[in-house]
């Protein structure tokens, strides 16, 4: 098997391949450094129960319907926006024991409930960053590196739901 950096003749496979960065992991978790056990064990909890389900059955994603080139600009039209889990389920590509279950799981879940305790776990992601930083700045034998991250996107933003 030959290792590949990306499909030939297509430069900008990374868009493709990343497109979701911003929404699904930067926008979520900053530009930190999260690098510790304990760091990870809270993000892979994170991403494994209550963020999955939050953006995969309450938050919509416009899709690109098409594209037309007008003159120098270019116009795009996209289609209503739709959660994972509405586009699956009109979809017609899986059985309906699945839709049932799906469906069952949806009925069975508050996206408030669900926003609390992400809001939860990244706090307390935020206060073991804050440790481990602390940690670090008081080990004098240990090089402090410069912080290149801005104040701003340190900042905690309160999140709420979309109106």
């Amino acid at each position: 098997m030959e290792f590949t950096r990306s499909r030939a003749s297509r430069k900008n496979d990374n868009a493709y391949v990343e497109e979701k960065n911003w929404t699904h992991v930067r926008k979520v978790l900053g530009y930190l450094r999260y690098d510790t056990p304990a760091e990870l064990k809270i993000i892979n909890e994170l991403y494994r129960g209550d963020l999955r389900l939050y953006k995969n059955f309450f938050q919509p994603v416009m899709k690109l319907f098409s594209k037309e080139r007008i003159g120098g600009k270019i116009k795009r039209r996209y289609d209503t926006p739709k959660t994972p889990f509405q586009r699956l389920i009109q979809s017609g590509q899986i059985s309906d024991q699945t839709k049932k279950n799906l469906e069952a799981l949806y009925s069975n879940l508050n996206p408030a409930q669900l926003k609390r305790k992400i809001d939860n776990q990244l706090e307390k992601l935020f206060q073991i960053y804050e440790l481990k930083r602390k940690a670090q700045s008081n080990d004098p034998m240990k090089k402090v590196q410069p912080r290149t991250v801005t104040s701003l996107m340190i900042k905690q933003l309160p999140v709420r739901l979309p109106i």
